[in-house]
C-alpha cells in the first residue's frame, strides 16, 4: 500500500524473512537502549491479525513465538513485553521487548518518559558499549538459528 512505512520499508534491520513474514531488529536510540527490541512484520499489507485468515494467524502467532524463545534463552531477560499497537502505522506488525531491570525505563512501558535514576545510553561507558556490542551480536545470531529450520 503506498505510504505504508511497512509497505514502502522494511521497519527496521533485516533478521529474517520468509515469504509471508519478516522479524527486524529495531535500530536507533530504542535499538541500543533495548537489546533485543525486535518486531515480527507481516508482508502482506493488513491493519490487524483478524484480517488474516486462521491459517495465516497461526503462521505469524508461530513466528511470534519462535522469537520471543530465541530471545529468552539469548538474552535472559527480566520479562518479555509482547505488544500490538500499530496506532501511527497500521500495519500489523507486533514489538518484542527484552525487559531488564536497568533499562531506561523499566518497569514501565518503554514508551513511558525514562526515569532519572535509570541508566542513559550517553552514560554507557566503554566497556559497557563492547559488552552490549558482543551482546548483540550474540542474540542476533540465535535469533537466525532459532528460524533455521523453518
Amino acid at each position: 500500500m503506498p505510504g505504508c512505512e511497512l509497505c514502502d520499508g522494511d521497519g527496521g534491520e533485516l533478521i529474517v524473512v520468509r515469504e509471508k513474514w519478516r522479524v527486524v531488529r529495531v535500530s536507533g536510540t530504542d535499538g541500543a537502549a533495548y537489546p533485543g527490541y525486535c518486531r515480527v512484520v507481516w508482508n502482506e499489507h493488513v491493519r490487524e491479525l483478524t484480517d488474516l485468515n486462521a491459517a495465516d494467524r497461526q503462521v505469524f502467532m508461530e513466528a511470534l513465538f519462535t522469537l520471543e524463545i530465541a530471545l529468552r534463552g539469548a538474552l535472559r531477560p527480566e520479562k518479555m513485553n509482547v505488544a500490538s499497537l500499530g496506532n501511527l502505522t497500521p500495519h500489523l506488525h507486533w514489538h518484542v521487548i527484552p525487559r531488564f531491570r536497568d533499562d531506561p525505563t523499566f518497569p514501565k512501558p518503554v514508551w513511558a518518559i525514562s526515569t532519572p535514576s535509570a541508566p542513559s545510553l550517553d552514560t554507557l561507558t566503554e566497556k559497557q558499549a563492547g559488552d552490549r556490542a558482543y551482546t548483540d551480536a550474540k542474540w542476533v545470531s540465535v535469533v537466525k538459528r532459532a528460524f533455521a529450520t523453518d
